[in-house]
């Protein structure tokens, strides 16, 4: 399994970081997890091709994790010519929320006769579903989305991915996490119980209990970046735009 990350950043571009889109890649499969509102010309920037994605996991509806579908959909249709099948995979309620985005940014686009197959699939939490070689699951986590917003566990090959998506400090992560080859999870102050997000405090207090191999920090603010060479002492993994790693 591979991990690629292709924007790693919070909602607000902090240090020019572009929105949460991650590749996993297997022998047979590429799942793009989140697909934020910058993520298709991260995408580009990185020499990527959009059309290598066989699906979209989302972990929750926030703009700076799903909001440029719309613009991946109409590169597919109109630039890229895509023919192959692309499958959108998120929490209950996305298919809904990614025609209303489409309809804001480009209406009627929903409309659009596609020439590929588009599949969206409407995954309840805590349920076994399976694409291509990966097995995902995800479990509810706290922050307000509109639907639930979620962690998510892939696992390929005998190994192991699971995304905190962003939450604030909830059991859930430890439950999640355990045994992950590599476990993500956002980071967005240095201290205390922020609401909707993690702390590096928090993290740091429950790092064992994650019982995860590796653990990468993504989605920090300005205040955390600027702590980046002090926190890689801790033995954190640190994402970067275009890192990438096995898993």
């Amino acid at each position: 399994m591979r991990f690629t990350a292709v924007g790693c950043g919070d909602a607000f571009g902090s240090g020019a970081r572009a929105n949460t889109c991650f590749l996993v890649e297997t022998a047979a499969t590429t799942i793009a997890l989140d697909f934020g509102a910058t993520s298709l010309v991260a995408l580009k920037r990185l020499g990527l091709d959009p059309n290598c994605i066989d699906a979209v996991m989302l972990s929750h509806l926030h703009g700076d994790h799903f909001g440029g579908l719309p613009f991946l959909l109409l590169d597919a249709q109109f630039d890229r010519h895509r023919e192959k099948p692309l499958t959108i995979i998120g929490p209950v309620g996305t298919q809904e929320r990614v025609k209303a985005a489409q309809e804001v940014f480009f209406p009627r686009s929903s409309t659009n006769k596609w020439k590929f197959a588009l599949n969206f699939v409407d995954l309840p939490c805590r349920t076994d579903h399976r694409f291509g070689d990966i097995d995902i699951w995800t479990a509810e986590v706290v922050h307000p989305s509109g639907a639930p917003s979620t962690a998510v566990r892939l696992r390929a090959s005998g190994r192991t991915l699971v995304y905190s998506g962003d939450t604030s400090w909830t059991e859930t992560l430890v439950e999640a996490a355990q045994g992950a080859d590599l476990f993500v999870t956002e980071c967005y102050r240095l201290t205390g119980a922020p609401v909707a997000h993690l702390s590096l405090e928090e993290i740091d207090a429950n790092r064992a209990r994650f019982g995860a191999r590796r653990i990468m920090l993504t989605h920090m603010s300005a205040e955390v970046l600027e702590k980046l060479a002090e926190i890689e002492t801790r033995g954190y993994l640190l994402a970067y735009d275009g890192l990438v790693l096995d898993v």
